[in-house]
Formats: C-alpha cells, sequence, structure tokens
C-alpha cells in the first residue's frame, strides 16, 4: 500500500508530469506527498562551493510545485530542499531514511550520445532505490 510518495522536482515540464501523477496518486490512496528540491552542489575544492539555485529559487520551485500538487487532489503535502553533490544518492538516502514506498519523478528528452554520456538521475534512481520508483514521461 502506498502510505508516503517522494516526488524529486527541477520546476521543468517533464517534472510537472511527474509531480501532477504524483499528486493524483496521493489523493487515490490518501498518502502524504512530499516535494523534494535537490540543489547540486558546485566547486568546493579549492573554492567556494556554490549551489545551483538560490534559496529564493528553490522556494519559488517548491511554492509553485506545492500550489500544483494541491491543484492536482494532493492534500497532504510537505517539502525538502536538499543540498548535495549528486541528485540520485541524495533523492535515494532520503527516501530510504525516511520510510518512503513510492518515488514518482520525471525524466528528461536525453537520447542516444548525450543518454550515454550525461546518464539520468531517473534511470540511477530507479535502479538502486529501495523502494517502487515510478517515472513519468
Amino acid at each position: 500500500m502506498t502510505r508516503k510518495i517522494l516526488c524529486p522536482t527541477d520546476g521543468t515540464d517533464h517534472s510537472e508530469l511527474a509531480l501532477i501523477q504524483a499528486a493524483e496518486m496521493a489523493a487515490k490512496y490518501d498518502a502524504a506527498l512530499t516535494i523534494c528540491v535537490v540543489n547540486v552542489a558546485h566547486g568546493g575544492v579549492r573554492g567556494p562551493t556554490i549551489s545551483h539555485w538560490t534559496n529564493a529559487q528553490v522556494q519559488s520551485i517548491i511554492a509553485d510545485s506545492t500550489a500544483l500538487a494541491r491543484q492536482h487532489g494532493a492534500k497532504d503535502v510537505h517539502s525538502v530542499d536538499i543540498v548535495s553533490r549528486e541528485a540520485a544518492p541524495a533523492i535515494i538516502a532520503y527516501a530510504e531514511s525516511n520510510g518512503f514506498d513510492q518515488i514518482v519523478m520525471g525524466t528528461g528528452d536525453k537520447r542516444g550520445i548525450s543518454r550515454l554520456m550525461l546518464g539520468s538521475v531517473a534511470a540511477d534512481v530507479s535502479g538502486r532505490a529501495h523502494c517502487t520508483v515510478t517515472v513519468a514521461r
């Protein structure tokens, strides 16, 4: 039974599709939905660590995502922002340590060589997560 759903988002169109699906699942199963933004940190070896987004941008993504989730029926909506060097391990660790039984996430449009070279956060999460992962396209 799905009781806790984690939905990582970056505010893009493909993550909005996942958020809508996660919100509808949360409404259907009366499950809690947590929206997760992973702010990837760059640098830090010999200089300062710089996050991909500012705090204001992260809060804007969370606010917009929360509103969209509520619009699509989710009632018990929470949010978390995580700063990490890599998105997939942060998502997996957060989901496992907080007892989530479902992760719903989007995937970009990488194909061919770009997919081979760049990898995919969704593929990494779905291959290593302790729970069910739904990839929305």
